[in-house]
């Protein structure tokens, strides 16, 4: 006897909405975003185009938007470590996740952070702004300072740019030195700019003696 064939199952709302989400972000990440159209999106996720618009009447850009805060949320959860031990190898390891997607959407990264795409938006620069923002509370909250001074907040967010630099420099690079070299070499600059800001800062200076002291 042939086997049945498995029953169809009509998706949520959120399902599909998620699928579509899936299948744009897949194409993101090996095309710029200009490269992608709405029939690129519906057959990648198996299905119609008028189906596309249903969920994103807006078209490319609402999906591209839609599809970036997905990609966000992500990029969230890769700076979610718990505070339990010292804070270098918590950094190490939200930088291990952080390289994970960099790696899986190489192409759509490298279009978002190096701008100049015609569907970027001032919505659209304001959600890679909240991820570096986000990143930065983060740090200051292992760091242990729940109120940092402006000397500080400016190391960190410095050196949150030069990962996303040094992260495009990498794809561009064939992902060579390989991810753990050169999350290895993030945490120590990270170190480094925090000590030459100790030299000039008395908050960042305490946190040099203390938190970070026995791991340096």
């Amino acid at each position: 006897m042939t086997p049945a064939a498995p029953a169809y199952r009509r998706l949520s709302v959120e399902e599909r909405r998620s699928q579509l989400l899936e299948a744009a972000l897949s194409l993101f990440a090996h095309r710029v975003p200009e490269d992608v159209s709405l029939d690129d999106v519906a057959e990648a996720a198996g299905v119609s185009r008028p189906l596309v618009y249903r969920y994103f009447p807006g078209g490319k850009q609402q999906l591209y938007e839609a599809a970036l805060r997905s990609a966000a949320e992500e990029l969230h959860h890769c700076f979610d470590e718990p505070h339990d031990g010292p804070p270098l190898p918590r950094l190490a390891r939200a930088l291990d996740r952080y390289l994970t997607f960099v790696g899986r959407h190489a192409a759509g990264f490298s279009a978002l952070l190096q701008g100049g795409s015609v569907v970027e938006t001032s919505r659209t620069t304001a959600i890679v702004d909240g991820v570096r923002r986000a990143a930065a509370e983060h740090i200051y909250s292992h760091l242990g300072v729940p109120d940092p001074g402006p000397r500080l907040r400016m190391t960190v967010r410095m050196w949150i740019t030069a990962v996303e630099a040094a992260s495009l420099i990498w794809l561009d690079e064939d992902k060579q030195p390989p991810a753990d070299e050169l999350r290895d070499w993030l945490v120590d600059q990270f170190v480094a700019v925090l000590t030459v800001t100790a030299a000039r800062d008395a908050q960042t200076a305490e946190l040099v003696r203390g938190a970070l002291a026995a791991e340096t």
